[in-house]
């Protein structure tokens, strides 16, 4: 029975390692190996030369192949034996061939340096590729092959789309530099009125509250003010001495001529004429300074016209109006401040409300001493308060001529349109300064771009292979990168999720090996 028990269990631990194992093979991406390993070094036992490069033989003629990246950048470096004895390189002719995933072939020549041949070209990065051999010694020609694998992993198209991988082709793109700086969200100073009432009186009303929309012209509260009594006796007084001195001059200038008067007294009526419209005039300026309109100034009085020497009074005045004074809003905008309440005295600066059209805003710009080279009007920005999720496009208006003492940095200014409201004053904002948006004419997607060993590297897809291709960068926006060299326009790429195949690439564990 135990025995029974025992290959019972046996049996079902064997299913479970099988079942385990097949598991772990399916559909699992391939990883040919790490940076600078061969897949093949293990199952062909590669030979090592004396110089610990890669040993070929054809009889008694050997060649050792190298990559020497010491100091300089890579090239091939290939010493000749016959049997154990050092050939000199002036004896062999020596061309290699590599042939690269996407069908690209470098065809590298070589000259004797030292006792070995030197490649006349640099072995560009990554040093994955198929290897041709021709070798001429002693009127004999010698062949051979072999690949070296680096940064490649093998992952079908369905795996990849599992685990998310998009592929894009490398193009053209217009990639714009830019320059972040702190900024805030403040009044625009254009659109902002502190009203003061220019007299002193006592509040008899107040219309509008904190946070009321008010209309250009609409009242928003009502003063008594003894001054304004004065103000407007004085033009009234000043309209009656016009009437006189209009019928002394008219009267006077009548007898002048019948030779009944003298002309020193036509001259005095005429000059008395020109002080009452002199003085008119003031007390009409001093009227319209205080914000009494013209409709109501003209119900103060009758001015003379022409020569008619009848004129009327419009009396009596009605209650309060020479001493009732109406402060109005002079823009459309919203109560921020309000500073008075019913009885209290005011005096003629009193700060009594402020009003802001909060429609439109500025945002004002932190700009450093060492960017301003860089930052100049007109150029276009990108407003955002992440605080409440808010952007907004626009142009440098206005930059600060000074820089401050302690901050060591000017003030520069942004429209913000506000029509919703949604921008508050007083939000911290990011500034996104456009420096220049020019054509880049091959450029990746910012998030393909992985780092292997000390190269910046997309992953280009070659049927069911994906190759780290070190890359020379350019400038960046944050959502392409500019490529100046190590990829082709229209060679395809993982865009999305590459750092999947750099985890199953690093499974391989292999090291930088020639």
């Amino acid at each position: 029975m135990k025995l029974k028990t025992t290959i019972m269990i046996a049996a079902v631990v064997v299913a479970g390692l099988v079942a385990a194992l097949f598991i772990t093979h399916m559909d699992k991406p391939s990883v040919a190996n790490g940076p600078h390993g061969d897949a093949e070094d293990a199952a062909e036992n590669t030979v090592k030369g004396p110089h610990g490069g890669r040993l070929l033989s054809d009889g008694d003629f050997k060649t050792e192949i190298t990559i020497y990246e010491k100091g300089v950048p890579p090239q091939f470096r290939v010493y000749a034996y016959e049997k154990e004895n050092k050939v000199s390189p002036e004896e062999v002719k020596l061309t290699i061939e590599l042939h690269r995933l996407g069908g690209s072939v470098d065809r590298i020549l070589f000259r004797k340096e030292g006792d070995y041949l030197r490649g006349d070209k640099v072995v560009e990065e990554p040093h994955s590729f198929d290897v041709k051999i021709n070798a001429s010694y002693k009127g004999k020609s010698s062949k051979w092959e072999y690949s070296q694998v680096e940064g490649r992993v093998e992952m079908a198209p369905e795996i990849a789309a599992a685990a998310g991988i998009e592929i894009k082709q490398a193009g053209p793109a217009s990639i714009r530099t830019t320059l972040e700086l702190p900024g805030e969200v403040v009044l625009n100073k254009n659109r902002v009125a502190h009203i003061v009432p220019r007299l002193s009186g006592v509040v008899i009303e107040v219309r509008k509250n904190l946070g009321d929309r008010v209309r250009k012209g609409e009242v928003i509260a009502v003063i008594d003010s003894r001054e304004l009594a004065e103000a407007k006796r004085e033009y009234i007084e000043s309209v009656h001495r016009l009437h006189f001195a209009q019928s002394s001059f008219v009267r006077e200038e009548g007898l002048w001529k019948k030779r009944v008067s003298a002309e020193e007294d036509y001259l005095a009526s005429r000059h008395n004429l020109e002080e009452a419209e002199i003085s008119k005039q003031v007390a009409l300026q001093k009227l319209l300074s205080l914000g009494v309109s013209a409709g109501e100034i003209k119900m103060l009085s009758i001015e003379p016209e022409g020569d008619v020497i009848q004129h009327e009074v419009r009396v009596p005045f009605s209650n309060k109006t020479l001493t009732r004074y109406e402060i109005t809003a002079p823009l459309d905008g919203v109560v921020i401040e309000k500073n008075i309440s019913i009885g209290e005295a005011v005096k003629e600066d009193s700060d009594m409300f402020v009003v802001a059209d909060l429609s439109t805003l500025w945002c004002e710009i932190t700009v450093y001493a060492k960017d301003l080279g860089i930052v100049t009007a007109g150029q276009r920005v990108n407003v955002e308060a992440s605080a409440l999720g808010l952007k907004s496009a626009g142009k440098i208006s206005y930059i600060g001529p000074l820089v401050g003492e302690q901050t060591r940095s000017a003030k520069a200014y942004v429209d913000i349109p506000n029509p919703k409201g949604e921008w508050r004053p007083g939000l911290f904002a990011t500034v996104e300064v456009v420096q220049e948006e020019k054509k880049a004419p091959v450029a990746v997607a910012a998030e393909a771009i992985q780092t292997l060993r000390d190269w910046s590297v997309v992953f280009v897809r070659y049927g069911n292979l994906f190759e780290a291709r070190p890359l020379e960068l350019g400038r960046s926006d944050g959502q392409h990168v500019e490529v100046l060299s190590g990829l082709a326009p229209g060679e395809k790429y993982a865009s999305h999720n590459s750092f999947v195949i750099k985890a199953e690439l690093g499974k391989a564990g292999a090291s930088h090996d020639h």
